[in-house]
């Protein structure tokens, strides 16, 4: 299920190879709500979609598709809001901005290293 916001980018965090095989990068966006309190909102960006926020700067008012994931770790629970579009949020046309097609896969997609036993290769 697919989701969107609308804000003013906040901050954009440096891209962060988590390990050989994973990378992410997080930007903020933060949202004035109708009672008139501001949230906000951290997302995630991975794989080759970490650059999709680098044409906007801070300040700059942003529309965001994401999905929200939630994995278990040990005996904790984490949500994730992965954005796979950041486009300019007063703009007319859809497709501007930075458009990447399809979601990303979750890191629950990406195989952890050394499980496959018929994985040979030595990298």
């Amino acid at each position: 299920m697919s989701f969107e916001l609308v804000g003013k980018l906040i901050e954009k965090y440096e891209e962060v190879q988590v390990n050989d095989r994973f990378k992410k990068r997080e930007f903020v966006v933060e949202t004035v709500e109708n009672n008139g309190f501001t949230e906000q909102i951290k997302f995630q960006l991975v794989q080759d979609k970490t650059n999709v926020v680098d044409s906007y700067g801070i300040g700059d008012q942003v529309k965001v598709s994401f999905n929200i994931k939630g994995n278990k770790w040990k005996d904790n629970y984490f949500v994730n809001l992965n954005a796979w579009r950041v486009e300019n949020a007063g703009s007319a046309n859809a497709t501007s901005g930075a458009d990447f097609g399809t979601p990303p896969p979750s890191i629950d997609d990406v195989p952890p290293v050394g499980d496959d036993p018929n994985d040979d290769l030595p990298f």
